[in-house]
């Protein structure tokens, strides 16, 4: 939004400059007499034309990103190496991945010049203490940090960037392999988009068939607790917009009348606070699923334990909404595989949304040391196959580039993670149907910093009075 403001700006002064100056752009003269009483005669006009030619209302940082939206990634390589050359990069993420991506670009400047050297410390706080820490650094004239690898859309939106502290880079072959430009495009720049998908234990006769069955009664499903992660009350965020909320009543009428039955009742009491939320004609049914969803969630301090628990023989009919990428890292024993449980968006019939979508973002700090190097860094993860290459191994994880997506799959054909070398399936549930496939036919739900920032406080706030689920 920041970048659509200034584009208007600049446009305005340009066009101000422009009435000043006549419609038509002088020719070239030699004539210095002729220039010169042109001026004279001129002068009342050019004055209010200087007044109106207000340059934008950039910080350094701005200035050097505007203008290296406009490089190649070999040019911001050069202006990178000429920056940082013997100095130390420090970086701060939600990912400990950055600290494999940065040794990669490293190698990649000294491809360009062997001299170049760069030390770094990529740090990774807990507890979402990120925001804390990046706030406090913007405290500082030059900041320690130089850029930030960072998620949750509502805090970004809130904390980062409408305070001014992180700002957005597009790098050219970015924008262009999105069918953009850095001026028209709107938003953050996000590295991959993650998904959680809703998976259970198939060991026994139980079917999950709907989105409403995993807030069905005497269901508790296996999630990480929304006070621990706050992306998953983005999720709950997010169903409450229109789009996700006609899903949820689309999924609740494709149900059997018995269990609709059993929901209806919980619909109709949503429907008062659904009006007082300034939500839109589908809104109870979202906060109807909502209310059954934290009211009956088993929380977790991990998806990692989540998916641990859910693959093995004695965890029976269970289920859970996770991270689909933890699947990648299940040894497989007598009690335990991959093949205990099901993704069930991958169902036949399955109904509703599938999952829950939300981005790494990628920013350069206001005050940041080393403003080039940052953008070039950026530029190297989202535009180049070796940059995103710490991610792509991962399923679910899908990079914002597409021409990068594209030699991702090529790489490690995640299309066909759960097959063997003759192509037979052996883990179906790891055979990845890709982006394009998640965020339509399965239906996952993606995450809108705008939209989070929005209702975080109506709607956080009445997520806050519902009582939680214990175990205990």
């Amino acid at each position: 939004m920041k970048k659509k403001v200034l584009s208007v700006l600049l446009a305005g002064c340009m066009l101000m400059g422009l009435v000043a100056c006549g419609s038509e752009a002088p020719a070239a003269s030699t004539n210095t007499a002729t220039e010169t009483k042109t001026e004279e005669a001129s002068t009342e006009e050019a004055a209010p034309a200087e007044e109106a030619a207000v340059p934008e209302n950039l910080t350094a940082t701005q200035q050097i990103i505007k203008e290296a939206e406009g490089m190649s990634m070999e040019e911001l390589a050069k202006k990178a190496i000429e920056e940082s050359n013997g100095a130390t990069f420090y970086g701060v993420g939600n990912s400990s991945r950055g600290k494999s991506a940065l040794p990669l670009f490293i190698e990649y400047l000294q491809s360009i010049d062997p001299s170049y050297t760069m030390e770094f410390e990529w740090q990774q706080p807990k507890n979402n203490k990120i925001f804390e820490q990046l706030t406090a650094d913007s405290l500082k004239g030059e900041g320690t940090f130089a850029m930030t690898l960072i998620q949750d859309g509502n805090q970004i939106e809130s904390k980062m960037v409408q305070t001014g502290i992180l700002d957005t880079f597009i790098p050219k072959e970015w924008a262009e392999a999105n069918g953009t430009t850095a001026d028209a495009y709107e938003g953050y720049l996000p590295l991959q988009t993650l998904n959680k998908v809703f998976e259970y234990n198939c060991t026994g006769s139980k079917e999950y068939t709907n989105c409403w069955d995993f807030v069905d009664q005497d269901v508790h499903a296996l999630y990480m607790d929304i006070d621990s992660e706050i992306v998953g009350k983005n999720f709950l965020y997010m169903l409450t917009e229109d789009k996700y909320a006609a899903w949820l009543k689309e999924a609740f009428e494709a149900l059997p009348a018995d269990k609709q039955a059993y929901f209806q009742p919980t619909i109709d009491e949503m429907a008062t606070d659904a009006a007082d939320l300034g939500l839109g004609a589908d809104g109870k049914y979202a906060l109807a699923w909502i209310k059954l969803w934290v009211e009956s969630y088993n929380a977790q301090t991990d998806d990692g334990p989540i998916c641990n628990t859910l693959v093995t023989d004695s965890a029976t009919d269970q289920a859970g909404l996770l991270v689909y990428s933890k699947l990648r890292s299940v040894e497989e024993s007598d009690s335990v595989s991959v093949n205990n449980i099901k993704v069930a968006a991958y169902q036949d019939g399955y109904k509703g949304i599938g999952g829950y979508g939300y981005c790494h973002y990628l920013f350069v700090t206001d005050n940041s040391p080393l403003p080039w190097t940052a953008c070039a860094f950026i530029a190297y993860m989202t535009c180049t196959e070796d940059g995103f290459s710490a991610w792509g191994k991962d399923m679910g994880g899908y990079s914002s580039n597409p021409e990068v997506a594209k030699a991702i799959e090529a790489t490690y054909n995640h299309s066909k993670g759960g097959c063997d070398e003759s192509g037979a399936v052996v883990y179906e549930c790891k055979n990845d149907r890709g982006y394009d496939w998640w965020t339509t036919t399965g239906e996952l739900v993606l995450e809108d910093p705008e939209y989070c920032a929005s209702v975080s406080f109506t709607v956080g706030s009445w997520i806050e009075m519902l009582t939680k689920y214990s175990a205990e």
